[in-house]
């Protein structure tokens, strides 16, 4: 019966909870021997890298960015404007002897550039001693007349001061006058900035026109009124008053030199000239007395040398 059962050694029970707890302990202090051996690792690599680092920081400045193999001997400038060469070295503030990779090309590039007179800016290192500077500058096209300054535009409309004579490589020749932009009414012009009257806008692109025309070569344009908001009032030093639509300058411009051709047959010259209307063209000729001495324009190369196309 149940009550004469043998009672169990309890001993032997006892033995196998001590064994699993062993084995806990075990698994413990191995798991802790794991973590300690990684987190061993992980510094280590870190250490490793930072000397690495630090070592490579020191070579690249002791054999790169502080190495006289690498100073600047010449600083190659061009430009194709009328902007001295002495001038624009001043401005991008480089100096002989510094070092080629220490320069910070990127700044001396946008130190240029925000000088209104300048376009555009590229420079790049020629190892072993040289930095070259390549400038493309601001070619005037007109001038307009502020409350209190003078600021000449480029084709595409940004303000630029006149030049200091200092500043230039040759003195301001005759050909550089810009005509003359009249009739825009108070306008906001900021040198560097573009002007955004649509108006300044399209006595810019008449201008650009006029210089790709058949009639650049013949007449001076000294002034382009802007007062109408559909047309342009072109005064030329030949004593021709020109009305041009806004549009289709092209067009118009070889409209104005065939009928200027005719005139030469004739032996007269134009006295106004309205191509804004598309038939029965309105024209005046210059009365006998009034014509001026027969002389041709002189063309004037112009000191930007760009190309036209």
């Amino acid at each position: 019966m149940w009550f004469f059962k043998k009672p169990k050694n309890r001993a032997f029970e006892r033995r196998r909870v001590l064994d699993v707890k062993v084995s806990r302990r075990q698994a413990t202090r191995q798991r802790v021997r794991v973590a300690t051996l990684a987190a061993g690792l992980s510094l280590g690599t870190v250490f490793v890298l930072f000397l690495l680092w630090r070592g490579g920081t020191w070579g690249m400045d002791y054999f790169v960015y502080t190495n006289k193999a690498f100073a600047i001997h010449e600083i190659d400038i061009q430009t194709d404007g009328v902007l001295s060469t002495e001038q624009l070295g001043r401005w991008s503030g480089v100096k002989r002897q510094q070092n080629l990779f220490a320069l910070d090309l990127a700044r001396v590039k946008r130190d240029l550039e925000l000088l209104p007179a300048i376009q555009s800016v590229s420079v790049e290192r020629v190892l072993p001693h040289t930095l070259r500077i390549r400038v493309v500058e601001r070619e005037p096209v007109a001038q307009i007349q502020t409350a209190t300054q003078i600021y000449l535009l480029d084709a595409e409309g940004v303000a630029m001061l006149p030049l200091d004579p200092r500043h230039r490589s040759l003195p301001p020749q005759p050909g550089e006058r810009c005509p003359t932009l009249t009739g825009a009414g108070p306008v906001e012009v900021r040198a560097g900035k573009a002007v955004e009257s649509p108006q300044i806008r399209a006595a810019l692109r008449f201008l650009v026109a006029f210089e790709h025309s058949a009639m650049s070569p013949v007449v001076d344009i000294v002034r382009v009124d802007v007062t109408a908001s559909d047309v342009l009032q072109v005064s030329t030093a030949q004593q021709n008053e020109i009305t041009f639509p806004i549009t289709d300058f092209d067009k118009h411009l070889n409209r104005w030199w065939l009928v200027y051709s005719k005139g030469l047959e004739q032996s007269r010259q134009i006295a106004s000239l309205d191509l804004s209307v598309t038939e029965h063209v309105p024209l005046r000729w210059l009365e006998a007395a009034a014509l001026p001495p027969p002389s041709s324009k002189q063309r004037k190369a112009s000191p930007y040398k760009k190309k036209h196309v």
